[in-house]
């Protein structure tokens, strides 16, 4: 049955979008001293604002900001007053939220029902749930005592949500912070900079600076930084744990992944086809916990990729803004090429490729949801983090073998295990090799749980009381 849906886009209207953007350091906006760039729509190559970029001496006014605020506000002030400001500015997110999502899908590239209904709520429910505990800390286990100033960077693929993960239990816990969004996403942390005035949080307690890498590397080598937190590529990663080593900065680092998503024999295969599509396509694979690598069992392997292609068949690919919209725009064109090369080595190497029937649109950064067969552990495609809708599937015939399959990877962030048996959930997740597992779903938070990964996944756990080691003197971190 063919279905066709009418364009319903998100108005624009209600943003207040400006041509330029500074730095906001101490409670202001202020002119950088670096290159100002521009940041553009992946959808339509839009230019949609022109931006501040830091300096070295801009990152050192946010970071002496950050420490005066520290010393002589926020350190100081009652546990319980500090959740105040953290509620009302969970109470500002709800408020504007519409805008947020908006704003997120445009810059991003991410479709506006996952911005609005996934995104944006999750971090409204962060900020809530710090500033719960930011009168209890001493029922966290971890001590009492802040750090001082936190240095946090956050990626692209989730820029709200990560800074959320982020500010929220720092604020909670007495710091103050200095955050640099990803070049090519800024502009929801620059609305939320505004959300802080409108909280009248202190000024200094949030500083955001943006720029490239250069920005961020000045934040992480700075003198004056307690604490360095990054979510990002596991190259930079390693970097920055070379550049704190040595130092006493707490450290950090969610980084990349290619988790597996194993499915058994006796698995409920519509409901796995489901789980497998969400972890794999949504926010077009920009998620380091994606399930990049299927591993099916070989009796029902035929049976679920049959249906698997007819439910990709069904994905929307186009404008981010369409509430329809299932599959947004790649993130930028870097990216767009380096998921371009890694497909076509996947060919090379001899792995069958398919992609449903999908018009692109002609402008923009785009790529359609793709799945690739015939893939053994030795593809570069079942190895490397893809970082975008490419789905690699493996087969196997026993749970030890699924299990020896799924921890051949340098990364350990997640992993899925779908199968009606209970036992055998506790006996694979028991022996992954993952910070998170799944059982019967996949791409669940929340903010009592905590996450992160083992290996070159990174180290540390953010959200959950787990969250607040990082950010407290006396944690475990």
């Amino acid at each position: 049955m063919d279905f066709t849906y009418a364009p319903a886009p998100e108005s624009r209207s209600i943003l207040d979008l400006k041509a330029t953007y500074g730095l906001f350091i101490d409670g202001e906006f202020v002119d950088g001293h670096g290159t100002p760039f521009k940041t553009i729509s992946p959808a339509t190559e839009e230019v949609l604002a022109e931006v501040a970029e830091a300096s070295d001496a801009d990152v050192d006014a946010a970071v002496r900001a950050a420490r005066r605020a520290h010393t002589r506000v926020w350190s100081r002030m009652p546990g319980s007053e500090r959740a105040k400001y953290l509620y009302r500015i969970a109470r500002i997110i709800q408020e504007r939220s519409r805008e947020l999502a908006v704003l997120e899908s445009l810059d991003n590239g991410k479709p506006i029902k996952e911005s609005r209904d996934v995104d944006v709520p999750i971090v409204a429910a962060h900020f809530f749930y710090y500033a719960g505990w930011a009168d209890k800390l001493e029922h966290s286990g971890y001590g009492t005592t802040p750090l001082g100033v936190a240095g946090q960077i956050i990626p692209w693929n989730f820029p709200l949500l990560m800074l959320a993960w982020k500010i929220a239990p720092a604020l909670a816990c007495g710091n103050t912070v200095v955050l640099k969004p990803a070049e090519t996403t800024p502009l929801t942390a620059l609305l939320f900079a505004e959300i802080c005035q409108q909280a009248d949080l202190p000024p200094g307690v949030v500083n955001i600076v943006t720029g490239a890498g250069a920005t961020g590397q000045a934040l992480v080598a700075h003198g004056d930084v307690d604490k360095v937190a990054f979510t990002g590529s596991t190259a930079v990663g390693k970097a920055i744990a070379r550049a704190v080593a040595g130092t006493s900065k707490k450290v950090t680092l969610e980084l990349g992944g290619k988790a597996a998503n194993i499915v058994f024999d006796d698995a409920p295969i519509d409901q796995a086809v489901e789980g497998i599509v969400n972890g794999i396509f949504f926010n077009q694979g920009h998620v380091c916990c994606a399930g990049s690598r299927l591993l099916v069992q070989e009796s029902i392997a035929e049976e679920l990729l049959a249906k698997l292609r007819t439910r990709m068949g069904t994905l929307r690919v186009g404008d981010p803004l369409d509430k329809n919209t299932d599959v947004g725009a790649i993130n930028s064109a870097e990216q767009l090429q380096r998921i371009r090369e890694l497909s076509d080595i996947g060919e090379q190497e001899g792995a069958g490729r398919w992609s449903p029937p999908c018009d692109l649109p002609e402008r923009g950064f785009w790529f359609p949801p793709t799945i690739f067969t015939g893939v053994t552990q030795a593809h570069r495609i079942a190895r490397e983090e893809i970082f975008g809708p490419v789905l690699s599937v493996l087969t196997f015939r026993t749970p030890s073998e699924a299990i020896e399959k799924a921890n051949n990877t340098p990364y350990g962030l997640s992993a899925g295990v779908w199968t009606e048996k209970g036992s055998l959930i506790l006996h694979v997740a028991s022996r992954l090799q993952a910070g998170v597992v799944w059982a019967n779903t996949f791409n669940k938070f929340d903010p009592t749980s905590p996450f992160g990964g083992y290996k070159e996944s990174g180290q540390g756990r953010e959200g959950g009381r787990h969250g607040l080691s990082a950010y407290l003197k006396g944690g475990d971190l």
